[in-house]
This record gives C-alpha cells, structure tokens and sequence, in this order.
C-alpha cells in the first residue's frame, strides 16, 4: 500500500513579484493613454439649404460665411490662387463668372455620395435659385466637366450636355485648337466614369 505524499508549499520565485508589477504598470500606462486621448471629432456636415458667401476664391471654390470651405462638384477651373503656380488661362475668367453668378446673393448647397475633399472642403451644387453654377462654368466653358468621380448619374448627364453645348459653340478653353488647357481636368477626363476615387484624392487645391 503506497504512502500519500506530504503536501509541499510551492516554492515562490523572486522574479516572479517584478514580472506582475511591471506588467500592470504597462497596462496602467496604456489605458491611461487611450483614456486620456480625446476621439477624433466627427466632421462636420453642413445641412442643404441657403448660405451666404464670405469670398469666391476662384472659379471652383467658395467660403461661406462662418469659414466653411466649398468646393464645387464636377469641375476644375483653371487655376488662379494655387501656391507656385503661374495664373492659367482662363483662370481669372472662371473666378469672375462665379461672382458673377453668386453676386453678393445668398446661394443654395446640396450635396452628393461624398461629402468632404481631401482638404476638408465641403463638396456641393451651389444653386441660385434654378440655376446651377456647377453647370453654367461647364456650359460658359471655363471647366472641363469632370465625371471620374462618384456622384449622381443625372448630374453627369447634364453636365456632359453642358460640355458638348460648350465645345459645338468653341467657348472659352474650347475656343483653342487644342481644347482645355487650363487646371488638372486634363487629366480626369470627361467621358470615363470610376466606381472608387473621389474628388477627395484627385486634382488640384
């Protein structure tokens, strides 16, 4: 008949105490961090609806009263304000044909799939009253229609019938033997649709 062993404590390890109280001094440390490290805040939306323009900044960009930053849908002027960038043709036409069109007159915004640029600008239709400043610089031929990005079918059609009325009648960068010249629409042409990218990734400030 075998005998039962007598019961023997565990051995305690002296390394053992500093290996727990380094480790739950680490995880003080990143809970502390994450706890201490405010959430990024939610961008900011703006609601559709009438608002009134601070400044045109160029042909395809506008701030609002209050400081939000507007980026119009569709189109990319020439270039006026770009930093080391020389004024491109059709550039000053452009700018002026907006405030022109806004005319110290509130405007109406709506918007589409995506709603922010890169650079944080709020992407939008601006309206006045039927009429569409997105369509008419397509139209005045001051930008080329620019339709890789995802936003409305129906927008695209019409601003695609804008750039054929544009170019039948040679108006503004039309009006050249070698079509539009100005800003970074050369490279995002008008026929060719994409299902991913926006105007957030692509073309000029």
């Amino acid at each position: 008949m075998s005998r039962a062993r007598p019961y023997r404590a565990a051995s305690w390890k002296p390394w053992v105490a500093p290996l727990i109280v380094c480790a739950l001094v680490a995880l003080f440390r990143i809970w502390w961090s994450v706890r201490g490290t405010p959430s990024p805040p939610a961008a900011r939306l703006l609601a559709e609806g009438e608002y009134s323009v601070a400044r045109v900044v160029d042909g395809d960009t506008l701030e609002l009263a209050g400081g939000a930053m507007v980026r119009l849908l569709g189109v990319d002027t020439p270039e006026t304000v770009a930093p080391n960038q020389p004024i491109e043709p059709w550039g000053p036409e452009a700018a002026e044909f907006t405030r022109a069109f806004i005319a110290g007159r509130p405007v109406r915004l709506s918007f589409d799939f995506e709603r922010h640029d890169r650079y944080g600008r709020h992407l939008a239709y601006v309206w006045r009253e039927t009429q569409l400043l997105n369509e008419e610089l397509i139209r005045a031929g001051l930008t080329e229609a620019i339709t890789v990005f995802p936003y409305a079918q129906p927008m695209k059609d019409r601003f695609r019938a804008a750039q054929r009325e544009a170019k039948n009648a040679k108006r503004g960068i039309w009006s050249t033997p070698a079509g539009a010249t100005g800003g970074s629409s050369t490279s995002a042409s008008s026929d060719v649709d994409a299902s991913t990218g926006g105007q957030a990734t692509s073309g000029t400030p």
